[in-house]
This record gives C-alpha cells, sequence and structure tokens, in this order.
C-alpha cells in the first residue's frame, strides 16, 4: 500500500488513459502524481497544453522532456544500422521510444526521491512488458503501479464516463475509434476495423502517408551519404540524424513510403493487428542494405542477418538494458566500421530501390566480375575449389552406393 503523500511518477501522454489515470491515482492513493512528459517527436497537436492539461487533471506538477535528438542517434540509428526486422517486416518504431522514455522517467523519479513509477500501458499489450523492464534494469528499487491491471475501467466509454465525473475535459471521443503511437521515427494504428483481420484498411488507418496509387507518376531521386552506417547527408545536405528522418518522412510521405499492414505475435501470446507507417526509416533501411552489398563478404552479410534476427526480438521484448543488447550493438558497430559510400535511391508510389551506389570500400571487381574477357581469374580455378566443396556430398553418396 502506497503511503500518503508519497510520490508518484506517471509517464504521461495527454490522452484518454493518463487523463484518467491521474485522478484515479490520487483517490486509490492518496498521492502526489508528477507527470513526465516524454517528447519523442509526437504530434505537436499532442504535446499543446498538456502541462495545463495534466495540472488540470489533479498532477501536482509536469515535467516535460525533449528527447528527439537522443531518441534518433542512440537508438533510432543504431538499429536501423542492424537491419532489425520484427517477423521480417516491422522496424519496431513504437518498441524502440519505449525504452529512452522508461529510462528518463526512472531518472526523473530518482531526482526528486519519488518511490513509485506509473505507466499507462494495458495488461494486453507488449508496453507494460518494456517499461517494467526498463524499470527493473535501471531502478530494481522503485515499485511500480500499473492501473490497467488493477481497475474496472476498461472501456472507453467507461474512462469517459468517469473523467465526465470528475469534470476532467479530453479531446477523446467515443467516434475515435483508432488508437494511434507517433514519435519521429513512425506513427502507429490500432483498433477500429483492423480487429477484423478480413477487413481491408481504409483511409482513416493512415495518417502520414499519400495512398502509394494516389502518389505523384514521376519518380523523384535522392542521393544519401553513409559513413559507418549512419546516413549523414541527404543531396549533399550535411543534416543530424534527427534532421534525416524528419526530411527523410516528408519526400517518403510523398510518395506513399513505409506502409505496413501487420498481424504480429505480441510477447505475451495474443495477435494483434496495426497499420505502420515508417517513410524515412523504410529509406534508411534500403540505402544500408545497398551499401552492405559492396561492403561485406558473404560471412560477413550472413552474421549481420543473425545479429539483425536476434535484436529484433531483443528490442521488442523491450531487453534494451540488457548484455545481450549492448553485446549485438558491439558487433554491429564493428562490422560497419567500413560500411561509406554513397547510394541514389529512387522513390516511386510505395517503393523505394537503390540504383546506383559506389563506396571505396567495395569489393565489388567489374575486372573479376565481368563477362567478357580478363587477366585477373583463371575459370579452371574452380573444378579443384568445387571437388573440395562437394567432398562431403561424394563422400555420403560413396557410402549409400556400398
Amino acid at each position: 500500500m502506497v503511503n500518503n503523500l508519497e510520490k508518484v511518477v506517471l509517464a504521461y501522454s495527454g490522452g484518454l488513459d493518463t487523463s484518467a489515470i491521474i485522478p484515479w491515482l490520487k483517490e486509490t492513493y492518496k498521492v502526489d502524481v508528477i507527470a513526465f512528459v516524454a517528447d519523442v517527436g509526437q504530434s505537436k497537436n499532442d504535446l499543446c497544453g498538456i502541462e495545463e492539461k495534466a495540472l488540470k487533471s489533479g498532477a501536482s506538477s509536469c515535467h516535460i522532456f525533449d528527447l528527439k535528438d537522443e531518441f534518433v542517434e542512440n537508438y533510432v540509428f543504431p538499429i536501423l544500422k542492424t537491419g532489425a526486422l520484427y517477423q521480417g517486416l516491422y522496424l519496431l518504431g513504437t518498441a524502440l521510444s519505449r525504452p529512452i522514455i522508461a529510462k528518463k522517467q526512472v531518472e526523473l523519479a530518482q531526482k526528486i526521491g519519488a518511490k513509485f513509477l506509473c505507466h499507462g500501458a494495458t495488461g494486453k499489450g507488449n508496453d507494460q512488458i518494456r517499461f517494467e523492464m526498463t524499470y527493473a534494469s535501471l531502478a530494481p528499487n522503485l515499485s511500480i503501479i500499473a492501473p490497467w491491471r488493477e481497475w474496472n475501467l476498461n472501456s472507453r466509454e467507461l474512462l469517459l464516463n468517469y473523467l465526465n465525473k470528475k469534470n476532467i475535459s479530453t479531446t477523446a471521443t467515443l467516434e475515435k475509434i483508432y488508437s494511434k503511437d507517433e514519435n519521429a521515427l513512425h506513427i502507429s494504428t490500432e483498433g477500429g476495423i483492423l480487429e477484423d483481420i478480413w477487413q481491408k484498411t481504409n483511409k482513416d488507418c493512415w495518417s502520414w502517408t499519400v495512398d502509394p496509387e494516389k502518389a505523384p507518376e514521376v519518380a523523384e531521386y535522392i542521393l544519401l551519404n553513409i559513413v559507418k552506417g549512419s546516413v549523414v547527408s541527404i543531396n549533399n545536405k550535411i543534416l543530424t540524424p534527427l534532421q534525416c528522418i524528419i526530411q527523410l518522412n516528408k519526400i517518403g510521405s510523398i510518395h506513399g513510403i513505409g506502409r505496413l499492414d501487420l498481424v504480429e505475435n505480441r510477447i505475451i501470446g495474443i495477435k494483434s493487428r496495426g497499420c505502420y507507417e515508417t517513410p524515412g526509416g523504410t529509406i534508411i533501411y534500403v540505402a544500408l542494405r545497398a551499401i552492405e552489398q559492396l561492403v561485406f563478404d558473404r560471412e560477413s552479410f550472413k552474421w549481420r542477418e543473425k545479429i539483425a534476427l536476434e535484436m529484433s526480438s531483443v528490442v521488442y521484448d523491450g531487453r534494451w538494458f540488457t548484455p545481450i543488447r549492448k553485446s549485438l550493438q558491439c558487433a554491429i558497430d564493428s562490422l560497419f566500421s567500413e560500411v561509406n559510400g554513397e547510394v541514389m535511391l529512387k522513390l516511386y508510389k510505395g517503393s523505394v530501390v537503390a540504383v546506383q551506389r559506389k563506396s571505396l570500400n567495395s569489393l565489388y571487381s567489374k575486372e573479376y566480375a565481368t563477362f567478357n574477357q580478363d587477366n585477373v581469374y583463371k575459370h579452371s580455378d574452380a573444378e579443384g575449389f568445387i571437388r573440395l566443396f562437394s567432398l562431403s556430398s561424394r563422400i555420403r553418396a560413396l557410402t549409400k552406393l556400398k
């Protein structure tokens, strides 16, 4: 039981759930609620007046942290480098934002002497795990309050009625049936018609990107410069990681790049459907793959693929502050030390294609690869290689014949 006047730091978004959590915490636990807001690149509309809203809901104070640059530089770019795709498709936009949000929430709690952390994640989703994995890794001494696992306000209608009784205003309505999560990398949409997996998506399921069928009839070409696996310039203009993402999101959205309609396996076992829009991340993903094709030898590429597969689960599960994530990241940083170069990309009606690429560290040799006559490769050398490469298969076949 929480003692009177003890401090609880709430990860506050200003949405329906966390708006109800503030008065609920106060009446249930008789505590001092401190609202913590993480700006990771969500819409300005979501942040407009959020401090006033938190205070009117009953918070004693509201702390807003601008985490956009740190989020993209230290979380988004490192994972894009690995090529991690959950279920081979999802660029992990929501999952990537949770560790930095929870980390800063913990830091605020420790600074002000709070003993409790609170989040608004439901008992069905992944985010409760991601938040609490970070809490456990960074502040195991702090206790956790998860209202969705305690209260009986388990529907939008009940939450709206509760806020109405408390005279707390909200922009949420029964008609706003979609749940959206937005940050600098992506925006996701869940709920509504998406809960029927036989239903096609409609325009309400997408927020950033143009329908590829309605995208421009003329392709756009962009040049990305890459240093050690990170994009450093667009069309020869040097930009910060955050500026790169913002610019590529704008360009990609115009051409309908980065749409994904996915039925995914949540950590707890439930399957869910969501629409993800990650235009800038998709463009960077394709660009990095184009340069690594030049630089990596066969075994290095296979190793990168293994790291990507493992990293996708590590990030999705919220295991950011663990030795395995750090180890995988170190391996990727070492592998990408020579992934430098330039790539020209063609954007057209939802597709991104690398049409030109070059690197000073490229292992591609036209002299060796040519179909014309050359003076560097002896075709006869292949015979001995093939006999040794196939030796175990030959021995197995001879054994069967005996």
